[in-house]
């Protein structure tokens, strides 16, 4: 197999874009955890519940969404429903699944939390860029994306906010 290196510009790239991988995850759990007790993922949770119709989702939809595993996503939900945001019932439609729903506390938690989440990602990305630059990685994250999800199979989830 003939190995394409990465140039020196390449590689600068690819690094700085790794380090963001590493840092933002981190930056945006810690001021979730501080601020609302909540890990990013268990405010992606409830997030894409609170966007849903009824605020509910069956729990493989909900895993797909969130790209996590069933048992990771179960996982989640369970220590969320034990704190009251979340509840879970056999779906109506198909008594051998699953829906997950955000309670009313849920609800308020995603209000609650939110302002903070959405500070943080300004502070962090948004306000770091020009409005251009904000165009440009946008363009960019589609070119990586189509790569990673060729089908689109998800592009309903990343798609979701296109004008």
């Amino acid at each position: 197999m003939d190995t394409r290196w990465l140039d020196t510009g390449e590689m600068a790239a690819w690094v700085r874009l790794a380090a963001v991988l590493e840092l933002l995850p981190a930056a945006l759990d810690a001021q979730l955890r501080r601020d609302a007790q909540l890990t990013h993922f268990d405010y992606y949770v409830l997030a894409m519940l609170s966007e849903a119709p009824g605020r509910t989702l069956r729990m493989t939809a909900l895993a797909e969404r969130t790209t996590a595993t069933l048992a990771r996503l179960s996982h989640v939900v369970q220590r969320l429903e034990s704190r009251g945001l979340i509840e879970r019932f056999p779906c109506p439609e198909d008594r051998r699944a699953t829906n997950a729903r955000l309670t009313a506390a849920g609800w308020a938690k995603v209000e609650e939390s939110a302002p903070g989440h959405v500070a943080t990602v300004r502070e962090y990305v948004i306000d770091a860029l020009t409005p251009e630059q904000v165009a440009q990685l946008g363009r960019i994250a589609d070119a990586v994306l189509h790569r990673l999800d060729p089908d689109g199979a998800r592009s309903a989830i990343y798609e979701r906010y296109d004008r």
